[in-house]
């Protein structure tokens, strides 16, 4: 093999497709299910769970895995985070009735766990000011999202995690929306839908 041919191969090999809007997708399209059982439009069932593992989940992880391969730590950092977010949440809502551990102990442990994802969330989000307002508005929402969750959980308000729910809505559709842009903007190489650069 000569040299310019082991440097094609190695052109060739660096080449992958973006893998953001898999993660944003994944993270959005769950993100606005879960939420519509927050706003309390329907109950927690399976059809939530098995998003939570397979599409918030797993796709995440592989997105996650992919921007790994790009040298990029912070969307590494973001999709894998919060792909074993999703799979962490089904598992805490599926060991107790499945008979594998005793439940989380009260709303206060809940609290706990969702407010540790929203301080997390707060520092991610200082990294989006680098990119464009979509991406910003994403993780800012989140943050919010998880806060607001932690609240009702301590006070047992139903009604701020109601607020909480049609927030996290917004918060998914946003996600989606970031998502679907860069598909799209690649696919016609040109902006269809803006993100609005910083």
């Amino acid at each position: 093999m000569t040299t310019t041919d082991a440097a094609t191969k190695m052109q060739f090999s660096e080449i992958t497709a973006n893998p953001a809007p898999l993660g944003l997708l994944g993270f959005g399209m769950t993100t606005v299910l879960l939420n519509l059982h927050n706003a309390g439009l329907f109950t927690l069932g399976s059809m939530i769970l098995a998003m939570g593992l397979c599409y918030g989940g797993t796709a995440q992880i592989i997105a996650g895995l992919m921007e790994w391969k790009k040298n990029n730590t912070f969307g590494t950092t973001a999709f894998l985070s919060y792909g074993l977010f999703w799979i962490s949440l089904v598992l805490i809502l599926i060991f107790p009735v499945a008979g594998l551990t005793e439940g989380t102990g009260g709303n206060i442990a809940m609290a706990s766990y969702l407010i540790m994802w929203g301080i997390f969330t707060s520092i991610m989000f200082l990294g989006t000011l680098m990119f464009n307002r979509a991406m910003q508005f994403v993780f800012a929402s989140l943050a919010i999202l998880f806060f607001l969750l932690a609240i009702g959980d301590i006070t047992g308000i139903q009604e701020i995690t109601r607020i909480a729910g049609i927030e996290g809505i917004i918060c998914g559709f946003s996600a989606i929306y970031t998502g679907l842009a860069q598909v799209l903007n690649e696919a016609y190489g040109k902006v269809v839908w803006p993100v609005w650069p910083v």
